[in-house]
């Protein structure tokens, strides 16, 4: 079998197994197994969402919601990425801040959501900052082992060719090797700020999640179903674009 043949048939089984699990959902709300006045069937989802976009409910949360994800996934990528690399290169960097990050790391990012509120206020800036928070710490530790893995062989042969700056070894030698993992950093940090999204606007920042709080104090569980798909499929979206620029970087692997 090749390989194409084998992931066809993997997709395959994917499909089916989704299915089973919808057609299952389905007869056990049908027949009485599960409580239909707590769980949506399957077959109302495509029409609430219908619904929801008809309305324009569904492009207003989901745009809002896109705004602080893309500021806080931004600024949570570019930090956690400097801040990592230069800790696995400089070691005063790395002995100033290290005790900070043991103090800070084990705090989740939804505890901030306090200070948050307090700085910002309830408004967008403040889910960014606490997105922005989990994408951080993701994207540090990717980026701090990747460099700090790269083989120092790597610097000899460098300054053997006359590229014993620091940036020079940073733009050729460092960045490019510990690009892998850095990268699944970033990839990581996708998923991460999507889980982190929906509980920052809990506390009343419009999108998604303020939507589904919404919808839960009503009970009306098929348009929470609703947001939870819609969530799953921006991620996959997001996820695939990603894959697709990161394979073309690195094209160069074999």
């Amino acid at each position: 079998m090749t390989s194409v043949q084998a992931r066809h048939r993997r997709s395959l089984l994917g499909a089916l197994g989704l299915t089973a699990f919808l057609l299952l959902w389905e007869l056990a709300l049908r027949s009485g197994l599960l409580p239909g006045s707590l769980v949506p069937l399957p077959s109302t989802i495509p029409g609430v969402l219908a619904a929801e976009v008809a309305d324009g409910i569904w492009f207003e949360v989901v745009m809002s919601s896109l705004t602080h994800y893309s500021v806080g996934l931004l600024l949570g990528s570019l930090l956690g990425i400097t801040v990592g690399v230069s800790a696995a290169l400089l070691p005063a960097v790395d002995a100033l801040h290290a005790w900070l990050a043991r103090l800070l790391r084990p705090i989740p990012p939804l505890a901030w959501i306090p200070f948050a509120i307090i700085w910002f206020g309830i408004n967008p800036t403040a889910a960014a900052f606490i997105i922005s928070i989990g994408v951080f710490w993701i994207n540090y530790f990717a980026s701090y082992s990747a460099v700090s893995s790269v083989d120092p062989g790597y610097d000899e042969v460098a300054r053997a060719f006359g590229q014993g700056g620091f940036l020079a070894r940073l733009a050729k030698v460092s960045l490019p090797a510990a690009a892998p993992g850095i990268l699944g950093g970033l990839r990581a940090g996708l998923g991460q700020g999507w889980m982190t999204v929906v509980a920052a606007e809990l506390f009343g920042i419009p999108g998604i999640g303020q939507r589904m709080m919404e919808a839960s104090s009503l009970l009306a569980t098929d348009i929470v179903v609703v947001y939870m798909l819609t969530i799953a499929g921006l991620y996959a979206a997001f996820d695939f674009l990603f894959m697709t620029l990161q394979r073309r970087l690195l094209r160069w692997q074999p």
